[in-house]
């Protein structure tokens, strides 16, 4: 009888018991001198005494005015030092912070705002060509509880205050009173809200604790090995639980130092850090790996300082794992997976696991976390080897969704269950596959294709830095498959010349029907590719508006 996909993350090392602030004050007594936080694009740099003030002065101003534990502050900002003195202020005051992302317009903005009830907002003037003053006093008069916006730099407005104007507040609280907020705080309160849009349109507001995303970012670090002379490029957002969690939070209970390399993600700013902070960990998704490899100057950086990292958020080709250890020398990199309602990380590869395991599967399951593969129609466990719907559970699964216990039903079972929606195979050593969304998976002709499996083939190609591939309707097949393909700089490659690479290799349904040569790929401002706009061009494009407008059983 064939194992059944199940395991459970034992370890000798138990969960942390203290909140996010609890923590702060002990690795700032534990490494005070030591640097925390270093922000290049800014020219800030804290130690973790420096930090824990800091964090301190935020926590005091944000109560005298008249934040309350329990309350919702919300940060709209780009990666800087303020957004994580912010994240452990509102920590200290016992404030849940509500991530809103960068690239967030009028409409979406305002959601997120009233929905999660954020009475104080603190925000960028601006991000890259985006004015963020104008859209805020756009949303203001229809959200009545924002109570107090702050701006981070430049002068006030009359609407709202500058950031060193509150911080100027801070005066107006005791550290007394701040103590006595603290002494009150529980590892269990919800501390933070991450919206994720998911499969559905309207983004849902995961609830997460100390609890939670402290542990979560601990474990994450223990698998980087982390020390604290470390130190983690951290490119990936903040607003994202790659960013926070993966990053800041990994470092603080490893009394690490979190150097942020610009607002956005750019490769050259990363090289540069990498070369002269040197770092000895570097963050990122796949597509941030790939243009840093692809930078044309890339060979004049010295990054031998690196030895581990993490690259996570989106299925990592196998390719680019192999040239991150041989060319970026980080040798000891982990491929994370999970998802933001699970704080986010529920598997990780080890640092010593050999390549095959690195480049192959996202890892072994996270210590106190259990996972299983289970049928999606009838919700039984798989016998291992076979794939089907990936579920965690453990201390990482998030509170709920916040204000709505019907979408937190759909997505957390009776038996606290996490269903992810992604297929995931589970290998007979516990090690997962994972082989694409129960939605992505294309079905043509009666054959399942797994858009994941041609990728990683494609990328096989020394002529592609990068494809994707996606499934388009059909009238005959009920989808075909298309690859969105991006030549590496300086190569040119023709449509037909993709499809002749497959001949012969690979079966030929799974061949791509459509190519489309690309210079990038739409995505979200985390760097995730957005495969339903690349289905939406493609079908306009391809002219399969009839196709899709077809009705299926």
């Amino acid at each position: 009888m064939s194992e059944v996909s199940y395991v459970s993350g034992s370890s000798t090392q138990r969960l942390l018991g203290r909140t996010i602030g609890q923590q702060l004050d002990l690795t700032a007594a534990d490494h005070g001198d030591r640097e925390a936080l270093v922000s290049r694009h800014e020219g800030l740099r804290y130690t973790y005494a420096q930090l824990r003030a800091e964090a301190e002065r935020v926590a005091r101003a944000l109560i005298a005015l008249g934040v309350r534990a329990g309350d919702r502050v919300g940060i709209w900002s780009p990666n800087n030092a303020e957004w994580v003195l912010t994240q452990y202020g509102t920590a200290k005051a016992g404030a849940v912070l509500v991530n809103v992302n960068p690239a967030y317009k009028t409409q979406e903005l305002g959601f997120i705002l009233d929905r999660s009830g954020v009475s104080v907002l603190i925000a960028a003037r601006r991000f890259r060509t985006t004015d963020y003053v104008t859209m805020l006093e756009e949303v203001r008069p229809a959200l009545p509880g924002l109570r107090e916006v702050v701006l981070l730099g430049g002068a006030p407005e009359p609407w709202a205050i500058a950031w060193e104007e509150m911080l100027a507040r801070a005066g107006e609280t005791p550290v007394e009173a701040l103590r006595e907020r603290e002494a009150v705080l529980d590892l269990d309160d919800p501390i933070n809200i991450q919206y994720t849009s998911g499969t559905t349109g309207l983004p849902k507001g995961a609830t997460l604790s100390h609890h939670n995303i402290l542990n979560n970012g601990f474990f994450v670090g223990e698998r980087e090995l982390l020390r604290p002379e470390d130190r983690v490029c951290v490119p990936v957002p903040f607003y994202h639980c790659f960013g926070m969690v993966m990053g800041n939070l990994a470092a603080l209970t490893h009394g690490s130092c979190v150097v942020i390399p610009a607002e956005a993600f750019d490769a050259e700013a990363c090289l540069e850090t990498v070369q002269e902070e040197r770092c000895t960990a570097l963050y990122g998704v796949p597509t941030m790996f790939i243009a840093e490899l692809d930078h044309p100057r890339f060979s004049t950086y010295d990054l031998s300082s690196l030895r581990t990292g993490i690259m996570a958020g989106s299925p990592c080709p196998v390719e680019v794992m192999k040239q991150v250890i041989d060319r970026m020398h980080m040798r000891e990199v982990t491929i994370c997976y999970g998802m933001t309602e699970t704080s986010p990380v529920s598997f990780q590869s080890m640092a010593d696991d050999d390549l095959d395991r690195r480049v192959s599967t996202v890892g072994a399951v996270h210590p106190h976390v259990e996972a299983k593969v289970v049928d999606p129609v009838t919700g039984r466990s798989l016998p291992r080897g076979e794939p089907g719907e990936l579920c965690t559970r453990g201390y990482l699964v998030m509170l709920g969704y916040w204000n709505d216990p019907t979408a937190t039903r759909e997505a957390v079972d009776r038996a606290r269950w996490m269903h992810t929606g992604d297929l995931g195979v589970m290998r007979q050593d516990g090690y997962v596959n994972i082989v694409g969304r129960i939605k992505d998976m294309v079905i043509r002709g009666g054959e399942n294709i797994y858009p994941r499996e041609i990728e990683e083939f494609l990328m096989t190609n020394p002529a592609i830095a990068d494809v994707q591939v996606i499934g388009v309707p059909d009238e005959r097949y009920g989808e075909e498959l298309c690859a969105w393909v991006r030549p590496k700089a300086s190569m040119t490659l023709t449509e037909d010349e993709v499809r002749s690479f497959c001949k012969g290799r690979i079966a030929t349904y799974k061949i791509p029907r459509y190519v489309r040569i690309a210079d990038e790929f739409p995505m979200t401002v985390t760097g995730k590719i957005q495969k339903f706009r690349m289905r939406e061009i493609s079908i306009r494009e391809l002219g399969l508006q009839r196709a899709a407008t077809t009705e299926t059983a």
